[in-house]
């Protein structure tokens, strides 16, 4: 990642990911006592999620990143830093109970490579396990603050369907609400839309 994105370590980051944005993704959704972790980053929704699930595996292909995490939690036993590709994870089908990925996707270069990360993540996660995930709509401001880095924005409107595509029972996807930004797209659905079934459901939200 190009250093503008130092401010997803920032203090205001944390304090967004766990007022705002992981609530609102979470909804009344139960990710059970082994959660999964996808690209991590500086580590504000590891931050988070490491308070609130009983163990929490958080799998980063940055190396430099990893290395940072993995000092930032060594007294953290409950939390295990994976220096590795989520596009082939190195666990066996069914090993979690849940799964998060926080503002990344757009990181993943290539369609393709996104939809085997969903596939990955829907073969590790047991029957009925969530999936809970978040990313930003595309916008010029956000590609212009990814310069010289990888830029390759999910559309929402194609999400649901390469969810189900890559295991998931039920995908949906909805718009959040930031400081100062108004909601796009229709409503968040009502909890009882977030109920998994078979393999799982995931649910993502786009601001």
């Amino acid at each position: 990642m190009n250093e503008a994105h130092e401010f997803c370590g920032s203090d205001e980051w944390r304090q967004a990911i766990r007022e705002v944005i992981l609530p609102w993704a979470l909804g009344e959704t139960d990710l059970g006592d082994n959660v999964l972790e996808v690209g991590p980053g500086y580590g504000a929704t590891t931050d988070v999620l490491s308070q609130s699930v009983p163990q929490l595996t958080s799998v980063e292909i940055d190396d430099e990143l990893a290395a940072m995490l993995t000092d930032r939690f060594a007294d953290v036993p409950s939390v295990q830093i994976v220096h590795g590709d989520a596009t082939s994870l190195q666990y066996a089908d069914d090993s979690f109970t849940g799964a998060a990925c926080f503002t990344m996707l757009h990181h993943v270069p290539t369609v393709e490579l996104q939809d085997r990360l969903f596939t990955e993540i829907a073969r590790v996660l047991g029957p009925g396990a969530p999936l809970v995930a978040s990313d930003s709509l595309a916008s010029e401001e956000l590609q212009a603050h990814h310069e010289g880095d990888t830029y390759n924005p999910v559309d929402p409107l194609t999400l649901p369907s390469r969810l189900v595509a890559a295991g998931f029972e039920h995908a949906w996807c909805a718009p959040i609400r930031t400081a100062g930004r108004p909601s796009l797209g229709p409503r968040r659905p009502n909890p009882t839309a977030r109920a998994a079934q078979g393999r799982g459901s995931a649910a993502s939200s786009f601001r």
